[in-house]
């Protein structure tokens, strides 16, 4: 098939590009601007177009594919409708892609992306993920009709997602907005998703997950008795945890924290259906970490800088608890935590979890909004709401090797170069972060 993308550059659809290129068939994509991701998948023979364009669209392309981004007035989306070219969005377009597919599915809240990256590595598979496996350089990797996936339940497109085994890691309610807040429609996707798969795995330990009905030959792990003698340990300065998981001995994994062990073991539990329990030992030391998550951009004896993705009160919770076990080992002068809220409906109906999810931390530094287009703007005192922490505020931050510095009114109010420094945020602090 000739398969053209709207909004190629996206970790998503970019990822779906590539796993259909590797699958043989003719790739184009386009986006409003250039990018690393748009650039890679051009050294990778894909044409893509920048910016968007009506003359892009080609009358032989069999299938149009669209980000959940692009809206109806896209000149290319209407130029395919206007050719009668099928077109499709990421979502109704995974029965293509996946339907034919041994696909390991993980869903959740939070830890779906290194629980799926974690998968990939110990069954040496094809996956396709919403971030960047630091084991092989990319949201994507095609080796075989067996794949680890990255499913969504932010549009409810993990229902399409045809898993062989379904893997929650927690069904706390999210993207909301997309449920039009209706948590019975909510847990019922989630339900259906999970009883769709031959094989389930699931944390059963969830406060969500319980109250679903799901079928009684899932395997449930239950984090509290079946993980056992945590420790964490520092490998080339990189941070690992160990512990020890049912009968089934210990096992290493690059990252800090108890929610690591957790959405290792998930992996381990479901990588059983495929491998022996010394296969998957061996190869979850393959994994490598994520992109932006506790990711370890630069690093010395008195000054550490680290990525974060964590974008909401739960998963910056975890965070945090993973960055006091890495200054616990590092010993480092202060804690300094700089937050860039995402999107004003999430930083609103998460207010009183982000008030409480800082604490551990010696210094916060909030950051303006990161919004999205057409998005309603909405009234917000940080100052009075994070009074406890006695923030300092700033526009952005501009960084150098060995130093932070916080810009405000157009000049620098800060210098940060001794202790450590965590971001978190979905919106560009992590290119702030990188000098």
């Amino acid at each position: 098939m000739k398969v053209h993308f709207i909004g190629i550059g996206g970790i998503g659809l970019s990822a779906l590009a590539r796993f259909l290129n590797f699958d043989g068939h003719e790739i184009s994509g386009s986006d409003m601007k250039s990018s690393p991701i748009t650039k890679a998948l051009e050294n990778e023979g894909i044409k893509v177009s920048c910016p968007q364009d009506a003359s892009n669209i080609d009358d032989n392309f069999d299938l149009v594919i669209y980000s959940a981004a692009v809206t109806d007035e896209n000149p290319e989306l209407m130029e395919s409708r206007l050719k009668q070219i099928r077109t499709l969005s990421r979502k109704e377009a995974l029965p293509i892609i996946l339907g034919d597919k041994k696909n390991y599915c993980v869903a959740g809240a939070h830890g779906k992306s290194t629980t799926t990256a974690i998968l990939a590595s110990i069954l040496e598979s094809s996956a396709l993920i919403g971030a960047i496996s630091k084991d092989f350089g990319s949201n994507f990797r095609y080796v075989s009709d067996l794949v680890a996936f990255e499913a969504d339940e932010s549009d409810a497109s993990f229902l399409l997602s045809n898993p062989y085994c379904s893997i929650v890691t927690n069904a706390e309610p999210e993207h909301m907005e997309y449920y039009n807040y209706d948590y019975d429609k909510f847990f019922q996707a989630y339900e259906t998703f999970i009883n769709l798969g031959e094989k389930i795995v699931i944390n059963a330990e969830d406060e969500y997950l319980k109250k679903l009905n799901i079928n009684e030959n899932a395997v449930k792990l239950y984090p509290s008795v079946d993980i056992k003698n945590i420790n964490y340990v520092l490998i080339d300065n990189e941070p690992h945890t160990r512990f020890e998981l049912l009968d089934l001995g210990f096992f290493d994994v690059w990252g800090f924290g108890y929610h690591i062990a957790i959405d290792a073991s998930l992996a381990i539990l479901a990588a059983l259906n495929e491998l022996d329990i010394e296969t998957i030992r061996k190869n979850i030391l393959n994994y490598k970490g994520i992109k932006k998550r506790f990711d370890i951009v630069q690093a010395n004896d008195e000054f550490v800088v680290i990525d974060d993705y964590a974008h909401h009160p739960t998963e910056i919770k975890a965070t945090i608890s993973a960055l006091l076990e890495y200054d616990n080992i590092k010993k480092m002068a202060k804690k300094v935590v700089i937050w860039q809220p995402h999107k004003y409906s999430r930083t609103i109906d998460n207010l009183e979890g982000f008030k409480k999810c800082f604490e551990g931390c010696d210094e916060l530094v909030i950051l303006p909004i990161w919004t999205v287009a057409g998005e309603k703007k909405v009234q917000i005192d940080f100052e009075k709401e994070f009074a406890k922490y006695n923030p300092i505020f700033a526009h952005s931050i501009q960084t150098t090797q060995g130093q932070i510095q916080l810009i405000g009114e157009n000049k620098i109010i800060k210098t940060y170069n001794k202790g450590i420094v965590l971001g978190v945020g979905a919106g560009d602090i992590t290119y702030q972060l990188r000098h």
